[in-house]
């Protein structure tokens, strides 16, 4: 009881200053970047308002503050919950990612979930099958996938399964001009499946390779060769001897990819014009949208630390090797 305490208390820890750190730096490449928060702010009315208007806003916003009271403002602001408000929403910041995230969360959820069923199952097949040409074809289809941007995947899709074939809608998360009550789960699922899809197809490389090396490392130590020579042999040896030692490193490298699933999504959103935190963010970005911007990076960063904190929990609590080692 007292070493889980121990190792959540050390990560907390961690998560802060990590925290502290991203949110000073994002802070200060914001501060350092061309982007004019006022510009932002104005938007279209930018020759309606004269050089008085403007110092009145930056005085309103506090911009006329030097650069570590700006940053100790916004801090203490943060610690309360408030996050600012966005300039090209309107509203809370806080409120624009919750209406957001649960639309990412859905998508991450379903391409992260498909991509490591789908290049687990690819692993065991490359392995079973070494230096077969099924090997072959599985390890070129990885590494084509390793080097294939997420953009160029997604517009092939969008042609493919929506243009051509016609078979689901071009984007968005909703059918255009239908009411919220009116909207239902195949809708919704309709209109998921593209984006996750290609996020699935992008991350299966990765899986898939990671669980088809572990699983010939496992094949070619001494229990496995003795459990041939007693006769075990195809699917039925790896069931036994091979899959409880691979799961563990395949879900943690699936829960480690998450930084690069959520990069994967802001592309995929884009493409697909989904309504998530990373068509939030490109917006942000080439609008200006400071406040908005930041809050993006503080649960972005949330999201890849829980990400990599689940998987180091697995590694810790389910793995005895490493117990033993962390014992020492």
């Amino acid at each position: 009881m007292r070493k889980p305490l121990i190792f959540l208390i050390s990560k907390s820890v961690r998560m802060v200053t990590l925290l502290v750190a991203i949110c000073f730096l994002s802070f200060l490449l914001l501060k350092s970047s061309p982007i004019d928060p006022i510009q932002a702010y104005i938007g279209a009315e930018q020759l309606n308002v004269g050089p008085e208007q403007r110092e009145k806003i930056a005085q309103y916003w506090g911009l006329d503050q030097p650069f570590m009271v700006q940053f100790f403002n916004w801090g203490s602001s943060l610690l309360k919950g408030d996050m600012g408000t966005s300039m090209i929403y309107r509203q809370p910041v806080s409120e624009v990612i919750s209406e957001r995230l649960m639309h990412t969360l859905v998508l991450m959820l379903a391409a992260w979930s498909l991509s490591g069923v789908v290049g687990f199952i690819l692993g065991i097949i490359a392995a079973m099958n070494r230096d077969t040409w099924i090997d072959r074809l599985i390890k070129w289809y990885c590494y084509t996938l390793a080097s294939t941007p997420t953009f160029w995947m997604g517009l092939l899709v969008l042609i493919v399964f929506a243009v051509w074939l016609g078979w689901f809608p071009i984007g968005l998360s909703v059918p255009p001009g239908t009411l919220s009550e009116d909207v239902t789960l195949l809708d919704r699922w309709k209109h998921t499946f593209l984006p996750a899809l290609t996020l699935s197809i992008v991350g299966v490389g990765n899986v898939a390779l990671h669980t088809r090396q572990k699983l010939n490392e496992v094949l070619e130590s001494y229990y496995v060769l003795f459990a041939k020579a007693r006769g075990e042999k195809g699917f039925l040896l790896v069931w036994r001897h091979g899959l409880r030692n691979i799961a563990i490193p395949a879900i943690t490298i699936q829960f480690a990819a998450w930084g690069e699933l959520f990069g994967g999504a802001v592309l995929a959103e884009q493409v697909f014009s989904y309504p998530g935190l990373g068509q939030a963010t490109v917006e942000a970005g080439l609008r200006g949208d400071v406040p908005l911007l930041l809050g993006l990076v503080i649960i972005s960063t949330l999201f890849v630390f829980v990400g990599n904190l689940v998987a180091d929990v697995f590694y810790k609590f389910l793995d005895p090797r490493i117990r033993e080692d962390s014992s020492l």
